[in-house]
């Protein structure tokens, strides 16, 4: 099963009076990066949250928000940290002291700092282990976004890998004619050169360029890699380095193939593949 990198969710619960909240974002990453962000009354969590992560993702940066937010904000009480207050009110007048002058702070002022107001107590029994079931819950969403994705990034790559087996299929028609038409061209410039060769050495010059310009076996392994890379999609495994290897090695042959291209239309059917090759590389990126 292909799983998309890239995906997004959300769940929201109330318990206790208490609105949690859980997004998780996720895009790609060579490997698996978590990221949490929680509340400081819940940094116990982050252990549990960081094993359950694992055990469902593989690969990509994946960054994990709780919040914690009153059911009734409008009437929930206010707490003023005194310590906080008493701290930044002697803080001030050090400063004051020090500069020899200025403005101590006002009353607005040390209530627009972080942390003097506080909520009501947010957190109370049982809140940890709703918020690790409600992670559970948000995780399942991103997992099946991810699935969703990842169908969308089978059926795209399927497709290019259909549109490149018929330009290989295209060459393949063509270079006989293609091989004939050049050696009938080489003996009739030798003709209109007036040049006397022995017919055993041309016809050894023929089969050397006949193997010079030979791509059989840039065909065949591409086929090949066409076929490993629709194995490999069907895995019920993290595949996406190994689809990266692949399209280098597409992208290989390709580049040989036009490298070898004696004629304008192979040196054209060498850069669709390309282009296909890349398209398909560029979402190959994105997946787990």
């Amino acid at each position: 099963m292909v799983l998309s990198m890239t995906a997004f969710a959300r769940r929201q619960a109330s318990f206790g009076g208490t609105v949690l909240v859980w997004e998780i974002r996720s895009v790609n990453h060579r490997y698996l990066e978590p990221g949490l962000r929680l509340p400081d009354s819940m940094r116990s969590l982050e252990p549990a949250i960081r094993d359950v992560l694992r055990k469902a993702v593989a690969r990509g940066k994946v960054d994990c928000q709780l919040r914690l937010e009153v059911e009734d904000s409008h009437n929930a009480p206010l707490r003023i940290d005194q310590d906080l207050v008493v701290r930044l009110n002697n803080a001030s007048g050090e400063i004051l002291h020090l500069t020899g002058g200025g403005q101590a702070l006002s009353v607005i002022d040390i209530l627009k700092w972080p942390g003097v107001l506080r909520d009501c107590n947010l957190v109370t029994d049982g809140t940890e282990a709703q918020a690790l079931a409600l992670f559970h819950e948000t995780l399942q969403e991103l997992v099946e976004a991810r699935q969703r994705e990842g169908a969308e990034l089978y059926g795209f790559i399927l497709k290019r890998i259909e549109a490149v087996r018929a330009i290989v299929a295209s060459i393949r028609a063509m270079m006989p004619s293609i091989m004939s038409h050049q050696q009938d061209n080489l003996r009739a410039r030798l003709d209109a050169l007036r040049i006397d060769l022995d017919p055993l050495r041309l016809e050894q010059e023929i089969v050397l360029f006949a193997q010079k310009c030979d791509i059989d076996e840039e065909l065949d392994r591409l086929e090949a890699h066409l076929n490993e890379v629709e194995r490999v999609l069907g895995l019920n495994e993290p595949s996406g380095r190994r689809l990266d290897f692949l399209m280098q090695e597409l992208n290989r042959e390709a580049n040989t193939l036009s490298s070898k291209s004696i004629v304008a239309e192979t040196t054209l059917s060498a850069v669709d593949l390309k282009v296909l090759i890349e398209q398909m590389r560029e979402q190959i990126q994105n997946i787990e």
